[in-house]
């Protein structure tokens, strides 16, 4: 009995450890350095040789979440116009990029069509 409590107890802790915050993308500023979830359309794509960019919530250059993809990343993804004024949920990592948010991705998990 003691094991099932501690293997459920356990359990439970790790999922919760792993769960992410889901924020709105205007507040996705106060979470750079985080690990967060965001949802909302998508207003643009942005194909590149080297660098792939998915505008998330509004568009380029006011877009409040910049979904960047690199181009060693691409083909694990369905193709990138597709994600195109859908609604997305990406999550990931904020990071800053010169004073603007952006979340970097590798899998296509990490963005997902609602």
């Amino acid at each position: 009995m003691k094991k099932l409590l501690l293997i459920t107890s356990f359990a439970f802790t790790a999922s919760v450890s792993f769960a992410q915050t889901k924020i709105s993308v205007d507040s996705v500023k106060a979470y750079i350095g985080k690990t967060v979830t965001v949802c909302s359309r998508v207003y643009g794509v942005k194909e590149l040789e080297k660098v792939n960019f998915v505008n998330i919530g509004g568009a380029y250059p006011n877009s409040p979440l910049t979904v960047v993809i690199f181009a060693k990343d691409k083909n694990a993804f369905k193709s990138l116009p597709e994600y195109d004024n859908k609604n997305v949920c990406v999550t990931g990592k904020v990071e800053d990029y010169k004073g603007k948010p952006q979340i970097v991705i590798t899998k296509p998990d990490e963005i997902v069509v609602e």
